[in-house]
């Protein structure tokens, strides 16, 4: 029963994993940035002015992006992050919840800049 035991676990397939330390740097800079992303956030949404309908698309685009970059980090968080399959998919929702924050922050500055109205820019 031993050597089955052994046999089995020799004919199992190694599992690709990551160093702590690369997902250690990983954590660190995703922090950083869904720090810098709430920041912003917090600030737009204390400028005075009244709010369009350009403002609501943006920050909701915004507000997704952000849920996804701390899913993200949520998930890093876990000892599972250091499985290279897990850890990938964390980054890529990590990056599209980048993506969203960018698109959001883009197009009310483009809204703005267009006379639809809005507060991107603090008017």
């Amino acid at each position: 029963m031993t050597e089955d035991r052994s046999r089995s676990s020799e004919a199992a397939p190694e599992i690709a994993r990551i160093d702590s330390t690369f997902r250690n740097g990983s954590l660190t800079a995703i922090g950083v940035v869904v720090g810098f992303s709430l920041g912003f956030l917090s600030r737009w949404a204390g400028l005075p002015g009244d709010w369009s309908r350009s403002d609501l698309l943006a920050v909701f685009a915004i507000t997704i992006g952000i849920v996804l970059q701390i899913k993200a980090l949520a998930d890093l968080l876990s000892v599972q992050s250091l499985v290279l399959s897990r850890y990938n998919r964390a980054i890529r929702i990590f990056l599209a919840g980048l993506i969203l924050v960018a698109v959001g922050t883009a197009a009310a500055i483009f809204a703005d800049l267009m006379g639809y109205g809005g507060i991107a820019l603090g008017t």
